[in-house]
């Protein structure tokens, strides 16, 4: 909690977590004719069919990019192609031992809520499914170096946040909100951070990561009905808004306004984590929030207006949305926030 004194420099890995952090190759210089939207066709998962058997979409972020470019909002060669976190890289939060673990399929099969995937040899499991969940990380890590570069970035991906260093769930297999955390801390000279959690679920495994460290200060607004029922990791949480199933457009923006007022009175973050989940979506069969469309484009405006009236870089990640549309929606709201200068796409057809 923010309230609590900092222990994370106290401890013995720290010197060996900075060396891992400093010899990365994650972060990499992007060129100014790019823009700070990071995606990798690697991204999308396709693996049997098997996929299909979780509500998740995994094809979403491509089809993300797909509107962007195609509708003339984002040209294809100013995407930013990210590189795929490596072991070392991962070992900068993971332990040894959960990374280890990942090796057995059964064990990937419980995370990601499938348990066909128990049935499939290991380095098929690798490929398929964690390989496109490395490359989201490195994409979230390099993500929070542009958007401290140029003022805001989005990740078309990321936002792996039931995911902690000891342990995986809810369909996340790393801890990338903690990795680009960590990261940032060394490479970026900054020592406050915000999370602001708006995915449907609590963000137990952030929450978890970041128990004792007075650097991070996270906001979660969340579904108290659902997934992960994490009442002890809840205590951790600097400002929590605890959602009734069924809650309306008009109510959930009204919440955040005031959430937004307190976060700002309360601490001054260099950097803001933005974990962008659109399962609160009206008709998304885990969130069972009903915010419209509409509501998630000016949800997503007032957090970049929050982070841009106070000149503090914020970074977004797109995190859970579990039905076909949420692409649509998160498009439609890149493409709002860019009509409103918020983010700046720098397209030549724009």
């Amino acid at each position: 909690m923010a309230s609590s004194a900092s222990s994370a420099a106290a401890t013995p890995a720290e010197p060996l977590r900075r060396n891992r952090v400093l010899s990365s190759k994650l972060y990499f210089d992007v060129p100014g004719s790019k823009a700070p939207v990071v995606y990798s066709p690697a991204y999308d998962i396709a693996f049997l069919g098997i996929e299909k058997l979780h509500p998740f979409d995994s094809s979403k972020w491509g089809r993300i990019c797909k509107f962007l470019t195609k509708e003339g909002h984002l040209e294809k060669n100013r995407v930013v192609e990210p590189l795929e976190a490596s072991k070392e890289d991962l070992l900068v939060v993971h332990s040894e031992s959960y990374l280890n673990s990942l090796k057995n399929s059964l064990k990937v099969a419980s995370i990601v809520e499938v348990p066909p995937v128990a049935l499939i040899p290991n380095w098929l499991v690798q490929q398929k499914l964690l390989y496109p969940f490395r490359k989201q990380v490195g994409g979230s890590i390099l993500s929070a170096k542009l958007a401290l570069e140029r003022g805001w970035a989005i990740n078309i991906g990321g936002g792996f946040h039931h995911c902690s260093a000891e342990e995986g769930g809810g369909f996340c297999a790393y801890a990338d909100i903690s990795l680009c955390i960590q990261f940032a801390f060394v490479r970026l000279n900054i020592s406050r951070v915000m999370i602001i959690d708006l995915d449907a679920h609590q963000g137990n495994g952030h929450e978890k990561d970041f128990a004792n460290d007075g650097r991070v200060y996270t906001l979660d607004i969340y579904n108290a009905g659902i997934y992960p029922f994490d009442h002890v990791t809840k205590r951790y949480i600097d400002q929590k808004v605890e959602l009734l199933s069924g809650t309306k457009t008009d109510d959930y923006l009204d919440q955040l306004d005031n959430a937004l007022k307190v976060a700002q009175s309360r601490f001054q973050p260099q950097l803001i984590v933005y974990n962008a989940g659109t399962d609160i979506l009206d008709g998304d069969p885990l969130g069972r929030l009903k915010i419209s469309p509409e509501g998630v484009v000016i949800r997503d405006e007032k957090v970049f207006r929050f982070a841009k009236d106070q000149n503090i870089p914020l970074l977004m990640l797109t995190s859970g949305g579990y039905m076909k549309s949420s692409a649509r929606v998160i498009a439609d709201s890149i493409i709002n926030l860019s009509k409103k200068n918020l983010i700046e796409l720098g397209s030549q057809l724009g």
